[in-house]
């Protein structure tokens, strides 16, 4: 089906679910994925299309998770009509506030002890049964698109055996630490691009159809290491701390687990996230055609290397990688 055979088969499959003959839609959003949103007025009241072609991007996750996420308590966006053999859903509209314009100094604390609040209540409601699992085969494949599309794609550089065995090591490592911690629903996008502030039970949560059962740190991370926006270091501690004294509280977590060793977890669980947007941030741009991402390259690099630099078994991919930049401004596209 073409983009104007699809347009056209979305526009009838909308006004016919909403019993608007005239009904208009425009762009609202498009995830980095297939799927793409469209909003429109039914009685003057905002709705939200969302096109999903399920050759390309299954809708039934994201409807089947929702669902768990809403038994829950979690402010998700309600599905009124859905067609899955089609991939479009008529859903309730969150709105357009999302986190990231939103946040500052003086807004960050409340706006992120509401998504706090939300991320305790996924981590000790939401049923995890079936999910798949972010495992060590999981864990590789992402890590391993930063070596494929950041240096040797995007830099246009060769890794020597030898540089292999320092990648290796620090995989392994960041592996071991994931390893060690308690599993919990994870959303696996938890950041200031996926929530939004409503004017009820804020925030709303949006793109969590990748969900899967994995580390009690990562949508942690997620959150308060954002590839899209960076708070101070120091402040970022406090927040983990008080986020594992909650955890602690809830019996989600061993009391044996000091403060030291859940910001090790943290740490090396955000730079496993780190490392694979690195290279998925070049495979948007060269596979893909999105690249707008590389704009946010040099965020994210920071983040890896002021995070494996912390750490003495992963320091050396830091080096490494930076030696492997050299002096290129990164957010540019390589030509060939």
């Amino acid at each position: 089906m073409t983009s104007t055979d699809r347009s056209s088969a979305r526009l009838a499959w909308a006004r016919q679910a909403t019993g608007q003959p005239t009904l208009a839609l425009e762009p609202a959003s498009a995830d980095a994925s297939f799927r793409s949103y469209f909003r429109g007025y039914v009685d003057g009241q905002p709705v939200i299309v969302m096109d999903s072609p399920p050759d390309r991007e299954d809708p039934a996750p994201w409807v089947e998770i929702g669902s768990r996420l809403a038994a829950a308590g979690l402010h998700v966006p309600t599905v009124m009509v859905a067609d899955m053999t089609q991939g479009f859903l008529l859903i309730e509209d969150l709105g357009t506030r999302t986190y990231l314009p939103e946040l500052d100094d003086t807004t960050v604390d409340a706006l992120y002890g509401d998504a706090l609040d939300a991320l305790l209540r996924m981590q000790a409601r939401v049923d995890t049964s079936g999910l798949p699992a972010f495992d060590h085969a999981w864990q590789t494949m992402e890590m391993e698109i930063m070596p494929t599309w950041l240096l040797q794609k995007h830099l246009g550089v060769t890794v020597a055996c030898e540089e292999w065995d320092i990648v290796e090591i620090a995989f392994t490592a960041i592996m071991h630490v994931i390893a060690e911690q308690p599993r919990a629903f994870m959303h696996r996008d938890f950041h200031s691009r996926n929530l939004l502030v409503t004017a009820e039970r804020s925030p709303g949560i949006i793109d969590f159809q990748g969900a899967m059962s994995g580390p009690i740190t990562y949508d942690l991370a997620s959150l308060l290491r954002d590839a899209y926006i960076v708070w101070d270091n120091e402040r970022v501690e406090g927040w983990v701390e008080a986020y594992r004294l909650r955890l602690l509280d809830a019996r989600l977590l061993d009391e044996t687990v000091d403060t030291y060793r859940f910001r090790r977890w943290f740490d090396l669980t955000g730079l496993q996230r780190h490392i694979k947007i690195l290279g998925l941030f070049c495979r948007l741009c060269y596979r893909d055609g999105k690249p707008g991402y590389l704009a946010d390259l040099p965020r994210v690099l920071r983040y890896v290397l002021d995070t494996a630099r912390r750490h003495a078994d992963v320091a050396p991919l830091a080096d490494l990688i930076e030696v492997k930049i050299g002096d290129r401004d990164i957010r540019v596209a390589n030509a060939s």
